[in-house]
């Protein structure tokens, strides 16, 4: 696995560990459908949270944020509706949220965690 790749997946779990601490249960990880993947899916209180990570090694070429523009939102609304529709009994009339991880650091333990809870 490249090293790329490690370091997002440690971000992926450095986020998860994150949401959990914070009263968020994840029913999902790196759900996958034809219009793409969902990084994590939790659910806290009445909401369904759609969440995606970004990790970065530093900030120097922008903030791990800057990378989600109008078209990823729109994308992951896309991708909201379809997890719902494939987990009806999860999802259970909840209202959806799209929320946003940005993990930046070297080590994805020992690095830096900002939470936005409402991205769209």
């Amino acid at each position: 696995m490249a090293a790329k790749d490690q370091l997002g997946r440690a971000g992926e779990q450095r986020a998860a560990d994150y949401l959990t601490q914070r009263g968020y249960i994840v029913v999902d990880r790196n759900w996958r459908c034809p219009q793409g993947e969902i990084d994590i899916v939790a659910i806290r209180q009445d909401r369904l949270s759609i969440v995606e990570v970004k990790t970065r090694r530093s900030a120097a070429f922008g903030h791990p944020f800057e990378a989600i523009d109008e078209r990823k939102r729109r994308r992951l609304w896309q991708l909201a509706y379809a997890w719902r529709a494939a987990h009806p009994e999860v999802a259970n009339g909840r209202a959806i949220r799209l929320e946003a991880v940005g993990v930046v650091g070297a080590e994805a333990r020992t690095a830096s965690v900002e939470h936005l809870e409402d991205i769209a």
